[in-house]
């Protein structure tokens, strides 16, 4: 059965690029969300296998979006995504519990990689 996931980023261009590595490989995106606030409604609607999160996003970022939807479901599988490669979001986002981290742009093995490693 092809594994759910749910796609978080505020720009529209990086949420169809994912999407499109995704489904090529035989994934099924159950969602998308523009920002954290959406992303939480999205996850408690879909409960989907795995949440590609984008850190900088408007209304709520992605690792507080983050922290609320492990606060509701500690089994979440997130994988966080950010053009910034900065060493403190990187170890914020794995101990408030995130699986992988992906720095933009990304290759698309390297995408494929991380949501192997998570949900197999």
């Amino acid at each position: 059965m092809a594994k759910n996931i749910l796609i978080c980023d505020d720009a529209a261009f990086m949420r169809m690029m994912i999407k499109d590595i995704l489904t090529k490989n035989g994934y099924n995106v159950v969602g998308e969300a523009e920002n954290g606030l959406k992303a939480v409604e999205k996850y408690n609607e879909t409960k989907p296998d795995l949440v590609m999160m984008d850190i900088t996003m408007p209304e709520m970022d992605g690792i507080q979006a983050l922290k609320n939807i492990k606060a509701s479901d500690p089994n979440a599988s997130i994988i966080m995504c950010s053009a910034m490669g900065q060493q403190a979001m990187v170890i914020d986002s794995i101990q408030s519990g995130a699986k992988d981290f992906i720095v933009k742009p990304f290759q698309a093995d390297r995408v494929l990689e991380a949501v192997k490693k998570a949900i197999g």
